[in-house]
């Protein structure tokens, strides 16, 4: 075949676009970024000023561009995201930005791209936006916490029939119960806090996927924006999703937890049970039934949870595309700001709610007495007494329940000649426990005394709880305090260097 027969490759467009985007595309794709633009907002600025810095420090800004540049960006960093002309119409946020800088400086604004990437912005302005509100996602959580321990500890020797399947279970405390949400939310914490570190570190100096010839160290920006480190990869610095993706879970998993408190809480505070009732400030009047309060509360705490739920979902849709593609993150810059956002405030809201939680012994206490929750003690307390396998102690004491049961007869009512009928039945003779005192098995009270293993419902082990909870807040609390205050140092270090830079004459 000759060389003139063979088809000659379409030429495709390269460079830019030379028309502005469709009315559509500003609709559907820059409308939506630009509503994230608030998340941004200050990121960009201290993005921006730390990168001219560097910029300068390298030699490679001319010094009157750097003063004009950075006092132009610190008349920006003093506008508030919703006074600032953000406009879908030009593209996503950083181009509002590079439009509004070139309107006051002209060709002097284009410094600001050397090296860098409009995407790169963008990538380190999420982090700092992120890394506070892990912080005070932690802190909150905290306060929360704290507000669970100081109920429990208030109500350590309330009995609670505690449940399982809706179904009574054994004899408890309200307070051991509320402790069992206390650990889950501490563990989140912690990885609140391991998530935080891997937030905070630095993609700056990555450029697009391989860097830049003009800066061949990235630590400086990293330091100026207080960032712990750099990313190593630039690449995975520019595309990452796996941290975000692990804040979602996280918030997730928390919620999660305060969603299952308050879904109990609600079945609690009904007027079948009505082991608790929520203060009037966490209710919610019918307007056309005049006996109903709302737990309106508590429909907040769980729908709050399936959105976040939902936002962790849609995100990881998003994200298994292939690798460097913008939909991975143009989502995240509001995905994951929202749901750390709806996490703070409804950490914030579980904590009133249990801090202001009236509740009602004498009707848990109502309950236990006409239950029959003592019936795994007793089948315990037979396996010593009489010297039987656990099984057979199971079925004798349960036989035993459901005849006490169809008779009227309470847990705490079961009687040794009862037990000695079961017994005969299953096993064809009687325990001789005619005469025996069962008193003090079937007592809720001296139930509970009995669990002194660690993490039981008796007062020393649950004080031992108490105690160590409150140690490990303490910590948790301390940690998030010292990385918000550096991130707070390292902000105002880096203004004061902008503002002494925006004045300083040519070397």
């Amino acid at each position: 075949m000759s060389t003139s027969a063979r088809p000659v490759r379409r030429s495709r467009p390269e460079g830019f676009p030379e028309n502005g985007p469709a009315p559509e595309l500003i609709e559907s794709g820059f409308a939506l970024e630009n509503a994230d633009a608030a998340f941004l907002h200050h990121g960009l600025n201290l993005a921006d000023l730390a990168h001219v810095l560097d910029l300068a420090r390298r030699g490679i800004i001319p010094a009157d561009a750097r003063r004009a540049l950075l006092a132009a960006l610190l008349d920006v960093v003093e506008i508030a995201p919703e006074d600032f002309p953000y406009d879908p119409a030009y593209g996503e946020p950083y181009n509002s930005r590079e439009r509004y800088l070139v309107s006051r400086l002209g060709d002097v604004a284009g410094w600001l791209h050397a090296g860098r990437p409009r995407r790169e912005a963008a990538r380190v302005a999420l982090r700092l936006h992120l890394r506070a509100q892990l912080a005070d996602l932690v802190r909150l959580t905290v306060g929360t916490v704290s507000d669970i321990v100081d109920r429990a500890e208030e109500h350590a020797a309330t009995l609670l029939p505690d449940q399982t399947y809706l179904q009574q279970a054994q004899p408890s405390t309200f307070g051991h119960y509320l402790l069992s949400f206390a650990y889950p939310a501490v563990r989140d914490a912690r990885r609140l806090l391991d998530e935080l570190d891997g937030i905070d570190t630095s993609p700056g100096g990555a450029g697009c996927v391989n860097g830049t010839r003009l800066l061949d160290d990235r630590d400086p920006v990293a330091a100026a924006l207080g960032f712990r480190e750099v990313i190593p990869h630039t690449r995975d610095a520019m595309w990452q999703v796996d941290g975000l993706i692990h804040i979602l879970a996280t918030t997730s998993s928390l919620l999660s937890n305060f969603s299952k408190v308050a879904e109990d809480l609600e079945i609690f505070s009904s007027s079948e049970f009505d082991f608790v009732d929520l203060d009037d400030a966490y209710s919610r009047s019918s307007i056309l039934m005049p006996q109903k309060r709302n737990p309106y509360s508590l429909a907040i705490i769980r729908g709050a949870s399936g959105v976040v739920i939902g936002r962790l979902t849609g995100f990881l849709a998003v994200t298994k595309s292939p690798s460097a593609r913008s939909d991975n993150l143009i989502f995240a810059y509001g995905e994951v700001p929202r749901a750390l956002d709806l996490s703070q405030r409804i950490t914030r809201l579980t904590g009133g709610v249990i801090r202001t939680l009236r509740v009602n012994p004498e009707r848990m206490r109502e309950e236990l007495d006409r239950g029959y929750t003592q019936a795994t003690d007793l089948a315990e307390h037979l396996v010593g007494l009489v010297g039987v396998d656990y099984r057979t102690a199971y079925v004798v004491v349960g036989n035993a329940v459901r005849q006490a049961s169809r008779s009227g007869i309470p847990g705490n009512a079961i009687t040794g000649a009862m037990l000695d009928e079961a017994a005969m039945a299953q096993t064809g003779r009687g325990w001789g426990l005619a005469d025996v005192d069962l008193a003090d098995v079937l007592d809720p009270r001296s139930i509970v005394a009995s669990r002194q293993a660690e993490g039981g419902a008796a007062p020393a082990a649950l004080t031992a709880m108490i105690a160590g909870l409150r140690e490990v807040l303490v910590e948790l609390g301390a940690a998030a305090d010292q990385r918000t205050a550096g991130f707070a140092a390292a902000e105002a270090a880096l203004l004061e260097s902008a503002r002494a830079s925006a004045v300083e004459p040519a070397g």
